[in-house]
């Protein structure tokens, strides 16, 4: 990400894979930006060579202004903090409050069962099949970005705000 130029955008912490993407970039003279609310911003869990921390009252505040600060969304591989972040992003975007790609990284398949409920979702009809567009895929971080960056919003899929 620093070798592209590119800015990090998340949720300040020093532990886990997270923490660990946040450390290369830094080491990298990479900027990196951390968001977090005032319930978690605790020394034992908030990296301390972040180019920028900033404090949010609470998590829904948080969110919001990560995705203010994001041109796009990346889900490595994680746990209920992880799914309620992509699906919030996923759900903005079906509901145009943004346009800006969401990218599951796949690494070791980790995502295949839940990219596989997801299929399941559109074929049961819960999903409409256009909302398919609003993520993506790929099982490494290079190719992801690729893709992310050709990204571009489809005509379509939030047809369904103004024709019932």
């Amino acid at each position: 990400m620093a070798a592209q130029g590119r800015t990090l955008v998340f949720g300040a912490g020093k532990t886990g894979m997270m923490g660990a993407v946040a450390e290369g970039a830094l080491k990298h003279g990479g900027e990196v930006i951390g968001v977090v609310n005032e319930g978690l911003n605790l020394p034992h869990l908030i990296h301390d060579s972040l180019t920028r921390l900033e404090v949010t009252p609470d998590i829904q505040l948080r969110k919001a202004r990560m995705s203010g600060l994001a041109d796009a969304f990346i889900a490595l591989p994680g746990g209920l903090g992880t799914f309620d972040e992509v699906f919030e992003c996923l759900t903005w975007a079906q509901l145009s409050m943004h346009h800006k790609p969401v990218g599951f990284l796949n690494l070791e398949h980790y995502y295949d069962p839940l990219l596989a409920a997801l299929e399941h979702a559109i074929r049961e009809g819960f999903i409409f099949e256009t909302h398919r567009s609003l993520f993506i895929s790929a099982p490494e971080p290079e190719l992801l970005l690729q893709k992310l960056d050709a990204y571009a919003p489809q005509a379509g899929p939030n047809d369904w705000l103004e024709n019932p």
